[in-house]
């Protein structure tokens, strides 16, 4: 009848020693199981890698390591490749599978060291080495740039998307030092994070009127892991405009535009009444539409209900995903400039609204304050990227200091693949 490995052995000698006083030589060296030399273990676990000489195991598939029956269990597993770098790896609750969770390198050499038990806990161990081939295909990184080239407003965040995650660190820096962009003037600036797949660029400070920015990578032929190289990727210029910038004062239900720093316009408005308050915080506008057909039921109220609409807007600058505008709103004339009757947009008269519409333009600056609203959403709906103080936006970049340093050839050298 086969006994319960290891633990039980041992809380067998413990008892033994406690209740005879000599229990020594019961659990001693001419005893049990866990005194012997461990035998090989071979015939007790298969596993899914080539070992024979000139057979190479595929880098893209996990290692896998299986107890060949129900009585023998894998009770350690240890894989190295020849640098030292061990596989990480997962072993079942029952003992009977292992199996790798971090990817293994291409071309690269390997030792694997196993330890097993069988139906009377005899221990075994067995050590295996063998190769991976080269990857069959050298995957490469591909980073759009956004937005579109084209001229923007002061607040307007530089976009990079990756067709592929990267969660690792040291990857996240690599492809991070690879990404630039230039402007002139200069100005600092740092990438953050938004998810795997996803960075946003800004400045400390909104940009400088009338700066250009050049955005482009270093990362075509750099290796950024085991089977990742980066590619090539289409430039992106832009230029800024002048420094446009609406604030938006929901308790006072005024709206005050400023051209480079100087007030050149305020405007009665109307902002989002209980229940429906307007974001708080500064957003970047999006797009505009001369016409758009605004229902209530795309914002979740029911048709038919006392709030429910179903209006055609005109000049419709937008600034949220969500569907905030900064809109012509005539039936809402008497209540602009004293009172918030509005389900979140702000609303203003037609003559002002196609004033603000033909003035304003994507990346131009739009504030809200002294809302009852919550606050803008730093991501995802939109950009609220300006809503994070400089040292948080810091701390989204994998780069030990966050803030790019200023390009010059000594640092764009640092990322080509000679350099690494």
């Amino acid at each position: 009848m086969s006994q319960t490995p290891c633990a039980r052995t041992v809380v067998s000698c413990a008892l033994l020693v406690t209740a005879l006083g000599a229990g020594i030589t019961a659990c001693g060296s001419g005893g049990g199981p866990l005194s012997e030399k461990p035998h090989d273990a071979a015939d007790q676990i298969s596993f899914n890698t080539p070992t024979g000489t000139g057979k190479r195991a595929d880098p893209d598939k996990p290692l896998e390591v299986v107890a060949k029956s129900d009585e023998d269990r894998i009770t350690d597993v240890t894989a190295r490749d020849a640098t030292g770098r061990v596989v990480a790896g997962e072993l079942d609750a029952d003992g009977r599978r292992w199996h790798s969770t971090s990817p293994l390198a291409a071309n690269a050499h390997y030792t694997v060291q196993v330890s097993t038990e069988d139906e009377d806990g005899a221990p075994g161990r067995k050590t295996l080495t063998f190769d991976t081939s080269k990857p069959t295909t050298q995957q490469r990184l591909k980073v759009t740039f956004g937005p579109k080239s084209g001229e923007y407003g002061v607040g307007q965040p530089v976009t990079a998307q990756l067709d592929q995650g990267i969660k690792d660190k040291a990857q996240r820096a690599i492809v991070e030092r690879g990404l630039r962009v230039d402007s002139v003037p200069a100005v600092e600036g740092s990438w953050y994070w938004v998810s795997d797949k996803e960075l946003h660029y800004r400045p400390r400070d909104y940009w400088p009127a009338h700066a250009t920015l050049q955005v482009h990578s270093n990362l075509d032929g750099v290796r950024i892991s085991d089977r990742l190289w980066g590619g090539a990727v289409t430039p992106l210029k832009l230029t800024i405009g002048d420094k446009l910038l609406a604030v938006t004062d929901a308790a006072a239900h005024q709206m005050t535009v400023y051209k480079n720093d100087k007030v050149i316009n305020q405007i009665p408005i109307t902002t989002g009444k209980p229940g429906f308050e307007t974001r708080n915080g500064v957003k970047v506008v999006l797009e505009k539409q001369y016409f758009v057909r605004m229902r209530g039921t795309t914002v979740g109220i029911a048709e038919g209900t006392s709030d429910s609409y179903d209006l055609p807007v005109y000049y419709a600058t937008r600034v949220t995903w969500s569907g905030e505008y900064v809109h012509a709103a005539p039936w809402s004339v008497g209540s602009q400039g004293s009172a918030n009757v509005s389900h979140g947009c702000t609303g203003m008269n037609t003559s002002n609204a196609e004033w603000f519409f033909d003035t304003f333009h994507p990346g131009d600056v739009v504030k809200v304050v002294n809302s009852n609203g919550k606050e803008m959403e730093h991501f995802g709906n939109g950009f609220g990227d300006w809503n994070l103080a400089w040292k948080d936006w810091r701390g989204g970049s994998a780069l030990a200091n966050g803030a790019q340093d200023v390009q010059n050839p000594a640092s764009a050298a640092r990322v080509q693949p000679a350099a690494l």
